[in-house]
């Protein structure tokens, strides 16, 4: 795709990134057949194709619109597309652009920035989870809409006391320790029970996702520093053998630490050092078959799976989770239909999109549901809960699965 940059991008590095990322693209469209909203809604501007025009329009040096803005406002940065498109073109990070300059030339209606920035700050603060724990109490007092995003209180079982030479760090996360706490403690005892120490760093923040996402990017970086911050002694000193993931949302940010700082002299190459430490919990996991096979009494019956995108798509890991717990002695499944497809979480963009949110929520479900599973299993805590609002049938993460089988 040839482009032309008007004089306000020529030499900067968001030009010049996107100018690279845009040349690689050979309007083929392969990538409609695969996006989620395209499928959805039917307009070629609700496409990577069509929103990457709209995104080469704006470095041209054509206006951006509030119309412009809500095209790619509606896209659910699953990256469906970079996994289907066959010349490579990074789509995630030409979005992340994209928003970014329309977002400081295009004004928001009021509603929408406080809506925006209630979601940026609210879910990172230390403050959510006071308030989660009140809604859980009311919970069965709060319109549906809100109930839908306020999950029965869990309880987390205990965290393991032993010590192991072999020790991982792993990032605990702005709303799962309130949300599901259960899915933390439940790494560290699978872990445990393999013979790995478990550490979270106390400085730790938001992996920066929430805010970067919501284009407050700067703000997103800056939560990265903290993190690089909080985990740097234990990653000088040797002390961890990796940064683990069990929320693959967070997972795919850590991992590409390295690009988002790419620019930050003194940060850079320790972003580097710690995308290269992160590891999705399946990939550990995978490596610990011989040391759980004979603790594990794996539950009989059809577990369905739902990959979610920020791990297929984003850090393209596929099969490992389902043939990990068959290694195990479970049965886990894909649906056998679409199972590429986002499930509509994406983030906060179930908030910000319902409808089109459910729309993708109901069709997942009916696929998963299919396969008539004694639960659903996922990998990312926002669609699980995403998820389990559209059904009666438990939906959770499968290394809670996987906790409670060992012996």
């Amino acid at each position: 795709m040839q482009t032309h940059l008007s004089p306000e991008f020529q030499g900067t590095p968001e030009g010049a990134e996107a100018e690279a990322i845009l040349r690689k693209c050979v309007h083929c469209g392969f990538c409609t057949a695969t996006c989620p909203t395209y499928q959805v809604l039917g307009d070629e501007l609700d496409g990577p194709r069509g929103r990457i025009y709209l995104i080469k329009q704006v470095l041209e040096g054509h206006e951006p619109t509030r119309k412009t803005q809500l095209h790619l406002d509606r896209c659910l940065t699953c990256r469906n597309c970079e996994s289907t498109c066959p010349s490579g073109v990074d789509y995630g990070h030409l979005v992340d652009i994209g928003r970014g300059i329309v977002e400081r030339k295009v004004a928001r209606g009021a509603p929408a920035k406080t809506l925006r920035w209630t979601l940026k700050e609210g879910l990172t603060s230390p403050l959510f989870a006071p308030a989660m724990k009140l809604g859980q109490a009311v919970r069965g007092l709060l319109p549906a809409r809100l109930r839908e995003k306020v999950p029965p209180r869990q309880e987390a079982g205990a965290w393991p006391t032993r010590t192991h030479a072999r020790k991982v760090l792993m990032l605990a996360g702005c709303v799962q320790p309130a949300m599901m706490p259960n899915i933390n403690t439940a790494t560290a005892r699978v872990l445990d029970a393999a013979g790995i120490q478990t550490l979270v760093a106390k400085e730790e923040r938001c992996c920066g996702a929430v805010k970067f996402h919501l284009n407050d990017q700067e703000g997103g970086r800056a939560q990265m520093r903290a993190n690089i911050d909080a985990w740097w002694p234990h990653v000088e000193r040797g002390e961890v053998e990796a940064i683990v993931m069990n929320a693959s949302g967070c997972g795919v940010t850590v991992r590409e630490y390295g690009h988002h700082l790419k620019h930050d002299a003194a940060y850079a190459e320790k972003a580097l050092r710690i995308s290269a430490l992160t590891r999705d919990l399946s990939e550990i996991v995978a490596g610990l078959v011989p040391q759980l096979k004979d603790k594990v009494r794996a539950q009989p019956g059809v577990f369905a799976y739902h990959p979610p995108c920020t791990l297929q798509h984003g850090q393209k890991l596929r099969g490992g989770v389902e043939q990990t717990m068959a290694a195990l002695g479970f049965e886990v499944r894909i649906a056998l239909n679409e199972s590429h497809l986002c499930c509509g979480s994406a983030g906060t963009y179930s908030v910000l999109h319902p409808d089109i949110a459910h729309t993708l929520r109901d069709r997942k479900l009916n696929h998963l549901q299919a396969l008539e599973p004694a639960a659903i299993l996922s990998a990312n805590i926002g669609c699980i809960q995403h998820l389990q609002s559209g059904t009666e049938k438990p939906v959770r993460h499968w290394v809670e699965l996987l906790d409670e089988a060992l012996a």
